[in-house]
């Protein structure tokens, strides 16, 4: 099974800078990553009235979008349950590593990206769940902190943590 890592925070943390920063990093040491990245609010992958935004309104229940370059499969719930976390891994192709944004109770290995001076209170301080802080000041914590600013150090942690060795995939 792939290893699974979380990055969790408030809104505003940086937790998408960092994942941004960390991903050719962590492609440096040879691994292939993927990330899943949870949203509380809805998202339009393809500009309305393209052909593909046209079958999701006639009422398609996927639509991909293929070219020489990528492709995406936008998939409707049109009411249904939200998929967990478990069942949108088992969508995913096969990697070295899957970074997760969001999904703040996961019962996976996750850190939080937490800056103070946001104003919102730690994640950490309520959930016990987490390995460690990733933050851009001091705090008073038993939590391993790392620092914000040195994406190297975070993949080095995770890494660390799942135990993937360097330049090993």
């Amino acid at each position: 099974m792939t290893p699974v890592f979380g990055i969790a925070g408030r809104s505003g943390s940086g937790k998408t800078t960092l994942i941004e920063a960390m991903l050719p990093l962590l492609r440096a040491r040879g691994l292939a990553v993927s990330v899943i990245k949870h949203s509380h609010h809805d998202f339009e992958m393809e500009p309305p009235g393209k052909d593909s935004a046209r079958f999701r309104q006639a009422g398609a229940h996927e639509v991909m979008v293929a070219s020489p370059y990528r492709y995406a499969i936008v998939h409707e719930l049109r009411g249904g349950p939200e998929p967990t976390l478990a069942q949108q891994l088992e969508r995913l192709a096969p990697a070295d590593l899957v970074l997760v944004e969001g999904f703040k109770q996961a019962a996976i290995p996750r850190l939080e990206v937490y800056r103070p001076a946001l104003g919102k209170p730690a994640l950490h301080a309520e959930d016990g769940g987490f390995l460690a802080v990733v933050t851009d000041a001091a705090l008073d914590t038993t939590l391993p902190c790392l620092p914000l600013n040195e994406p190297d150090a975070v993949a080095a942690f995770i890494c660390s943590t799942l135990g993937l060795a360097p330049g090993k995939a």
